[in-house]
């Protein structure tokens, strides 16, 4: 249910549990910021979206910053795990190239909107917005790099540049791919691009433990 639903359905001002009224008010945010970005929304819309009055919102978030660094940390949480869930699938690495994009695809394509608020922020000037997602790019690459330096002889560096290019990779083709209106389906998206990155990462020497029959880094 969204929290405009949620505001449809209770009176304005109904007392819930602070946690549940903190993620009501959330929820409303996120619907208000993706639909208008930071700067033309207003705590009163938020308000009203959420069906409380404004002192109720002053209450969980002292500000309309704070509000939208809290959607922000709890959506830039969301991608990183779903990067580390994604290469946790498979010890396959062509099949994990393939889960990290695909976990790219599903977030830019959630029906919420909210990757907008991680890669497309109006207010990426702010040092706290910028040093959230900076954060948390630099979290999902290092999730992928621990696997490359793990099955390669890269170092870490090199290791850490490749797994920002897979990154890179899946977050521009996909949000590429929803601006151009969903003309090839998902599956066939992703496998197009995960194609691409597998075709460079596995170039690169296995340790001789890790090769496989398939070709240098096709699994553990």
């Amino acid at each position: 249910m969204t929290a405009i639903q949620e505001a449809q359905e209770r009176p304005r001002g109904a007392r819930l549990p602070r946690s549940a009224r903190r993620e009501q008010l959330l929820g409303a945010a996120q619907e208000v910021f993706v639909a208008q970005g930071y700067h033309a929304a207003a705590m009163d819309d938020i308000a009203d979206r959420a069906g409380v009055s404004k002192p109720v919102l002053y209450q969980h978030f002292p500000g309309k910053l704070e509000l939208y660094l809290a959607l922000l940390d709890k959506h830039c949480d969301a991608l990183v795990d779903s990067t580390r869930e994604a290469l946790e699938t498979t010890a396959d690495n062509k099949q994990r190239v393939a889960a990290t994009m695909e976990a790219y695809f599903n977030y830019v394509s959630s029906e919420s909107g909210a990757f907008r608020l991680v890669f497309e922020s109006d207010l990426t000037n702010e040092p706290a917005v910028r040093e959230r997602v900076e954060r948390a790019a630099e979290a999902s690459a290092t999730l992928v790099s621990k696997v490359i330096q793990e099955d390669t002889d890269l170092p870490e560096a090199e290791s850490k540049l490749l797994a920002a290019g897979v990154c890179g990779l899946a977050q521009i083709t996909a949000r590429y791919w929803l601006s151009q209106g969903l003309e090839i389906p998902r599956d066939e998206a992703v496998r197009l691009v995960a194609s691409l990155a597998w075709r460079g990462l596995k170039g690169f020497p296995m340790h001789p433990n890790t090769e496989s029959p398939e070709g240098p880094a096709a699994g553990r």
